[in-house]
């Protein structure tokens, strides 16, 4: 019987763990997508306890506490940091087969040297020691920990940036933070916010946005200041992926209706929303930024949670109606724009990807080596299935060798461990493909692929130039 989680976690053949312990295990990270607040990192934040870091912000673990049984004082509320603790030391044992077991006990080897596997009986005893180690630490202290070269934050438009600035000019702080500029607030006509979003952004470009162009051209200039603060890349997120015709004389009256008060149509929103999002793609190209996509998500299901707590709090789900037949037609019209920009598609619904896949191929070329891009196993996907089936569908019918790896998507400095998690999983798999016979077994080659997969793919595509 292997033992729980030891050095060979996941690694099946000695191939893997050759891979997983020589190659991959030394590679630094480069995180281009997550939710981290810059903020934390300049002013170098300490935590005061392991519940700070752990579970504060994490909804992924907020919603199996809330399964187990777990009153929501003690999950988002203002029980102190130990209480928290001990819940999800109870949940624990309980949550056999879900990554988070396998993350959470990744974070308590790599980020506190504690291998005992946690429970209800070790929770204080855990939590104690945790918090001593936790004086050593900061925020800076674990992105230098876990080999961290470059991150890519999540940004609204109307970001001053302040914080991107301030890391960029500190001499004494080597990591890249680089902005990602995320539109969403100004594509999504359909939501209630939307009207109110669009004044705060017209208060930040310094004039009324009255029309869709306005909106449009205010984008394109946020753009533009982020990219002098160093952005390289953009984020959408889409509850679906939408297409249908910019008619701009049906854009501008769906915007006035909105703006009025007034219901519009779901082909007027997909309108309005496919005008903005070829605006952006077009200068997105101009620029040389990666354009990432992500769909496939009901959000906020929680209505009366949503009033009482807000998004991002456990309360989203997969849509299996994801829109990913409109990826094409979306793709289509980013060409007939002549705006195509690099692209990373994205689905929650795991049973997009070999469309998505196959989509892609179709629209590669151009001199560009993996210009699209699907990107990896995200959200509810990024377990030890979830992440073996998107790299073989991704083998089956693209290009393997040239994918972009692993990203957190996490607002935890402890998610980093993650990597460690993806690369066990991409070694094994390759591992298992090499002892078959399904992939010659010669080192050189198989250094090269781990080490771009895990690595310089990423940084070349997003062009970090670590």
């Amino acid at each position: 019987m292997k033992q729980f989680m030891d050095q060979d976690f996941l690694l099946s053949t000695d191939t893997a763990k050759w891979l997983y312990h020589d190659v991959a295990a030394k590679l630094p990270i480069i995180d281009y997508h997550c939710h981290i607040n810059p903020q934390e990192i300049a002013e170098d934040r300490k935590f005061d306890n392991i519940a700070e870091v752990w579970l504060g912000g994490d909804h992924y673990k907020w919603r199996l506490m809330r399964a187990c049984g777990t009153t929501e004082d003690k999950v988002t509320g203002d029980a102190d940091g130990r209480t928290k603790f001990r819940e999800f030391a109870k949940a624990m044992p309980q949550i056999i087969g879900n990554p988070i077991h396998h993350w959470s006990h990744l974070e308590l080897q790599r980020g506190f040297g504690i291998y005992e596997p946690l429970c209800e009986e070790n929770a204080d005893e855990i939590y104690d020691k945790c918090n001593e180690i936790l004086k050593g630490y900061s925020a800076r202290e674990f992105m230098k920990k876990f080999d961290v070269r470059a991150i890519g934050t999540t940004d609204d438009p109307i970001d001053d940036l302040r914080w991107h600035k301030m890391l960029a000019e500190d001499e004494t702080f080597e990591p890249l933070v680089l902005p990602t500029f995320r539109p969403d607030k100004a594509v999504a006509i359909d939501k209630v916010e939307f009207v109110g979003y669009i004044g705060k952004l017209g208060e930040v470009v310094g004039r009324e946005l009255k029309s869709a162009e306005d909106v449009a051209a205010a984008l394109l200039e946020r753009i533009d200041y982020f990219a002098s603060v160093g952005a390289r890349f953009a984020d959408h997120g889409l509850d679906y992926c939408m297409y249908a015709d910019p008619n701009k004389d049906v854009v501008e009256a769906a915007f006035a209706k909105v703006m009025n008060g007034e219901a519009i149509t779901k082909d007027e929103v997909d309108a309005y929303k496919t005008y903005i999002t070829l605006a952006c793609a077009k200068k997105y190209a101009e620029l040389d930024w990666v354009m990432q996509i992500h769909f496939g998500v009901l959000r906020n299901t929680n209505k009366p949670m949503f009033a009482k707590l807000g998004a991002d709090i456990g309360c989203d789900a997969v849509n299996s109606k994801s829109g990913v037949e409109n990826v094409a037609p979306l793709l289509n019209a980013f060409l007939e724009n002549e705006g195509f920009p690099k692209v990373v598609l994205y689905s929650l619904n795991p049973a997009d990807n070999t469309s998505i896949i196959t989509m892609m191929g179709c629209f590669q070329g151009g001199g560009v080596a993996g210009k699209l891009q699907h990107g990896s196993a995200w959200w509810v996907n990024d377990n030890l299935p979830g992440m073996k089936q998107q790299l073989t569908d991704l083998a089956l019918n693209g290009v393997l060798g040239r994918f972009v790896g692993m990203l957190t998507d996490s607002r935890s400095f402890l998610s980093y461990t993650r990597h460690e998690y993806f690369r066990r999983i991409l070694c094994d798999v390759i591992g298992n493909w090499v002892e078959s016979g399904q992939y010659p077994n010669d080192k050189k080659m198989l250094t090269k692929l781990v080490e771009d997969i895990c690595y310089n793919n990423t940084n070349n595509f997003f062009r970090f130039g670590k």
